[in-house]
C-alpha cells in the first residue's frame, strides 16, 4: 500500500551522519563497523532503496538546526547565522539528490497530483508485497519541514525559504528556542512566536506542533489560524512524559483538523525507557505499540480521520530503538496487516497509510 511518512531527517543523516542513502541499507551499515560517535552505527534503518521496498513513496523531511545559548548544553549552533548556514547545506543535499533523480520536492497541489499518479496507489492491497522492483526507478517526494525555526535569522528567511520549498515549521525542537520553547523546556512563546506564526499564516506554511512544550502549544494554537499537524507524536497517557501530546491536547488537533503521525523512537512508546539500557526486546516494544497509540488517538477522535505515520526512523536512534520487528523502514508495510487483526477496515487502514495526509494536503493546498 502506498504510504506516506510525515517525518524523517534525511539530509541530517546525509550530512551529519555521513551516510550516502542511496546505497543498500548494508552498505551503509557496513561502513560504519567499528564506529562508536554515535549510538546507532551500524545500525541504521533508513536509505532510499528501502524507502522505495516499503512502497514508501511521500515523506516530509526536514532541515534542522538547533541554536543554543551560552549555557545551553544541548547540540547546537552558537548563532542563528550558523543555524541557517547548516540548514542551507541541509537544502543542498536536497537539490542535490533531486538532480541524481531520487528525489522530488512536492511543495503545491498540481505536484502532489502528479506525484501521486507517478506512484500508482495499489489502493486496495494491504499483504506484504516487494515493490522495490517495481519502485526501483522512480523518484521519492519530499515535502520540506523546518523542525525548530531558530536558524530563521530573520522573519525575512522564513519568505526565502517558503521561495525555495518549505511547507511546514515546528516552531521549537528540544528545550528553549528563539520563537518558543520545546520539549523539556517551559514557557510562552511570547511576541517574536506571535509574528513567527503571523507570518507562516500569511505564506500558508504549516504549523507543526510536534515538541511544542505544552505553554507554547496552547498559545501557538490561539495565535495561528492556517492549517495545523504533529508529525511525529505519541501519547502521553501511555507515556507520561512532556513530549508526548496528553488527552486534551490531542482533542485541541483534532478540533482544528490535525493529523497526527505516529512515531516509532521506543522510548516514546513504551513507558520507562532508560537510554543506553532499555533493549527493544526487553522492554517488549513492537509495531503493536504503535497500533496502541493510534488505537488512543481514535477513541478520542472518535473516528479514524486524524492518524497517520512519522516514523522518526532516523532521528538519531537505529535498531537498539526503534520496535524490535523493524529490520529497516520497508518493514512499515507490516502495519496494514496489524490493524486488520485489531478490527480496522480497509478504509481507516488506507487513511492511515497515506489517506489522511493526502486529505490534509489537498485542503491547505486547494487555494
Amino acid at each position: 500500500m502506498f504510504t506516506i511518512d510525515a517525518h524523517l531527517d534525511l539530509s541530517m543523516n546525509a550530512l551529519e551522519w555521513n551516510r550516502d542513502l542511496r546505497l543498500p541499507l548494508s552498505d551503509i551499515n557496513d561502513t560504519e563497523n567499528g564506529l562508536t560517535d554515535k549510538p546507532d552505527r551500524g545500525r541504521a534503518v533508513v536509505s532510499l532503496p528501502e524507502l522505495r521496498k516499503g512502497n514508501v513513496g511521500l515523506v516530509v523531511a526536514t532541515q534542522i538546526a538547533r541554536y543554543v545559548a551560552p549555557g545551553n548544553h544541548l547540540p547546537g549552533w552558537h548563532s542563528a547565522e550558523q543555524a541557517w548556514a547548516q540548514t542551507q547545506g541541509q537544502l543542498a543535499w536536497y537539490k542535490a539528490m533531486e538532480d541524481a533523480g531520487e528525489l522530488v520536492q512536492i511543495n503545491d497541489l498540481n505536484g502532489l497530483q502528479h506525484h501521486l499518479s507517478l506512484w500508482e496507489d495499489p489502493i486496495d492491497d494491504i499483504q506484504n508485497i516487494e515493490d522495490g522492483e517495481k519502485n526501483e526507478r522512480k523518484p521519492i517526494g519530499y515535502i520540506l519541514s523546518l523542525e525548530g525555526a531558530d536558524s530563521l535569522i530573520t522573519l525575512e528567511h522564513l519568505e526565502r525559504a517558503h521561495a525555495y520549498g518549505l511547507r511546514a515549521v515546528g516552531p521549537a525542537h528540544y528545550g528553549p528556542g528563539r520563537y518558543a520553547q520545546g520539549t523539556d523546556a517551559r514557557g510562552l512563546m511570547g511576541p517574536k512566536g506571535h509574528d513567527l506564526l503571523r507570518e507562516m499564516e500569511r505564506l500558508n506554511i504549516i504549523l507543526d506542533a510536534t515538541h511544542l512544550c505544552d505553554d507554547s502549544f496552547w498559545e501557538a494554537l490561539d495565535h495561528f489560524n492556517g492549517p495545523v499537524w504533529a508529525s511525529h507524536n505519541n501519547c502521553r497517557a501511555l507515556v507520561d512524559h512532556n513530549r508526548q501530546f496528553s488527552d486534551e491536547m490531542i482533542k485541541a488537533l483534532v478540533e482544528r483538523g490535525a493529523v497526527i503521525g505516529l512515531a516509532l523512537d521506543a522510548w516514546m512508546m513504551v513507558p520507562h525507557w532508560q537510554r543506553g539500557k532499555s533493549t527493544p526486546e526487553g522492554m517488549g516494544c513492537n509495531l503493536e505499540v504503535m497500533v496502541d497509540h493510534l488505537d488512543h488517538i481514535c477513541q478520542l477522535a472518535g473516528n479514524t480521520l486524524h492518524i497517520g505515520i512519522g516514523s522518526d526512523l532516523d532521528g538519531a536512534f537505529g535498531r537498539e530503538q526503534c520496535p524490535y520487528d523493524v529490520e529497516t523502514i520497508a518493514d512499515l508495510k507490516k502495519i496494514p496487516v496489524l490493524m486488520e487483526k485489531r478490527g480496522y477496515q480497509i478504509q481507516d487502514i488506507q487513511r492511515m497509510m497515506h489517506g489522511n495526509w493526502m486529505r490534509f494536503l489537498q485542503n491547505a493546498w486547494a487555494d
